[in-house]
């Protein structure tokens, strides 16, 4: 109530309102609380999202980026969390929720989460497999150590040998073994140690003594795993106990239960090796002394037989294998002529045959007995040509004007330059001068007198 009316707060004035009491309740402003991750979102951001619930309710939750960057595990769906927050509210949407400052595994560690979670993800990608394990030298000249050098791993180590394979060169790289700086420094060492050639370096050994899991979890940070994985050098894992199982245990080419373990599996015993040469000499010896026998009685053997006692026997059998294979090499020699003699004159023979000189002869033969059957076809064509041209030119001979006038008959012209032929007596006049063709000359004539036929005939 205010001046006896009563206060109308806004939406936001109304969260707010309730958002400071949410923050004034100490239970709510710092509390723990276990539950069930469900709807979990991780945004691009960094932030998680997701909704913690039990059997009987739920929460939204909110844990941002800079509170999860430092969780060693990745929360997931259905895991079962404690979480440490407050609890306030989301103006925008006026509703309540966690704010989570701090998660871990219900039940199990959360180290021991992150182990399972790092050792899953890296077989996945292969770290692990066989394949990539390397051999690791018989005989190192150079072992490259990568511990502490105040711990007793170290000691250990360099203790076992130099009793084993004193011959060998130990060089210790010191490093940080356990704290949040020991992942870089294990991995910086194994790294610097591969780049240098000069050092001829044929094994690492990188260890520790035992400890906690929190004391050994260096050696299961990633960074010291692809290190290993990405070494050149063989590497022989040695961390904790017998019972310690670590990240670089797995991606390691060989790992010992112990440093001096490791210390044994890099080296070889120099007393065990000249005893091993030892026993090798006397195999040898035993080996040769018997080769030695076996020879002298093949060579005994040898002696007695036929070869050295009559060495031209065997001379001899083969001169008369000689000769006998001559012999039938002979036989088959003139037996193969023969046959080759037989199929030439067959070939010859029925090359004749074929020849073509033959076949141009007989063709030659018709070709003239054709020539002159053509050529009496040719006479007697012309010949009946001849005759039937003669009878033709007796034919036109009777029709000629010339055989017409040896009956009698003439042809009378004008004399002019047409020398027309004169066919009535109408086409001329008196005094008209005419010539007048005979049989064998001609007549100058001039017309004296005229009479039509029909005039006579009356």
């Amino acid at each position: 109530m205010e001046n006896g009316k009563e206060q109308i707060l806004s939406v936001s004035d109304l969260t707010v309102l309730i958002k400071r009491l949410f923050e004034q309740n100490p239970y709510l402003s710092d509390c723990w609380v276990r539950g069930e991750i469900s709807n979990f979102t991780r945004h691009s951001s960094g932030h998680m999202y997701f909704t913690l619930k039990d059997s009987g309710s739920r929460i939204k939750s909110v844990m941002f980026a800079s509170k999860n960057r430092n969780l060693n595990f990745l929360p997931k769906e259905g895991m079962k969390v404690l979480i440490r927050g407050y609890v306030s509210v989301y103006e925008r949407d006026g509703q309540y929720q966690l704010y989570v400052e701090e998660m871990q595994p219900d039940g199990i560690g959360s180290l021991y989460l992150a182990f399972q979670q790092l050792k899953e993800r890296l077989e996945k990608e292969g770290l692990f497999l066989q394949e990539h394990k390397k051999q690791i030298p018989r005989f190192p000249k150079v072992i490259g150590v990568v511990t502490s050098p105040t711990g007793a791993a170290v000691r250990d180590i360099i203790t076992t040998i130099r009793r084993r394979y004193p011959v060998a060169h130990v060089l210790l790289h010191p490093v940080l073994v356990q704290g949040t700086e020991a992942p870089q420094s294990i991995a910086a060492a194994i790294q610097q140690l591969n780049t240098q050639p000069e050092l001829a370096i044929d094994v690492l050994i990188l260890g520790r003594g035992g400890g906690s899991l929190e004391e050994l979890w260096a050696f299961n940070e990633e960074v010291v795993a692809r290190a290993i994985f990405a070494s050149q050098i063989p590497v022989i894992s040695a961390v904790g106990h017998e019972t310690d199982f670590t990240i670089a245990d797995f991606v390691a080419d060989v790992r010992a239960a112990t440093p001096t373990a490791a210390a044994e599996l890099a080296v070889p015993h120099l007393m065990e090796l000249f005893r091993h040469l030892d026993s090798e000499q006397q195999r040898m010896a035993t080996a040769l002394a018997g080769r030695m026998r076996e020879m002298k009685r093949r060579f005994e053997t040898l002696e007695q037989s036929p070869v050295f006692t009559r060495p031209t026997d065997r001379i001899h059998q083969l001169r008369q294998r000689i000769d006998h294979t001559e012999n039938e090499l002979e036989l088959v020699l003139t037996k193969l002529a023969g046959t080759r003699n037989k199929q030439v004159n067959d070939l010859m023979q029925r090359l004749a045959r074929r020849s073509p000189v033959e076949r141009v002869m007989r063709t030659e033969q018709q070709f003239g007995f054709l020539l002159q059957k053509l050529s009496a076809a040719m006479t007697n064509r012309m010949t009946a040509a001849g005759t039937r041209l003669d009878r033709m030119i007796d034919k036109l001979d009777a029709y000629s004007p010339l055989q017409v006038m040896k009956r009698g008959y003439s042809l009378t012209y004008r004399v002019d330059k047409d020398k027309q032929l004169i066919r009535s007596i109408r086409e001329v006049q008196l005094g008209d001068k005419l010539n007048v063709r005979l049989q064998d000359g001609w007549l100058d004539c001039q017309v004296w007198g005229m009479e039509e036929e029909h005039n006579r005939d009356e």
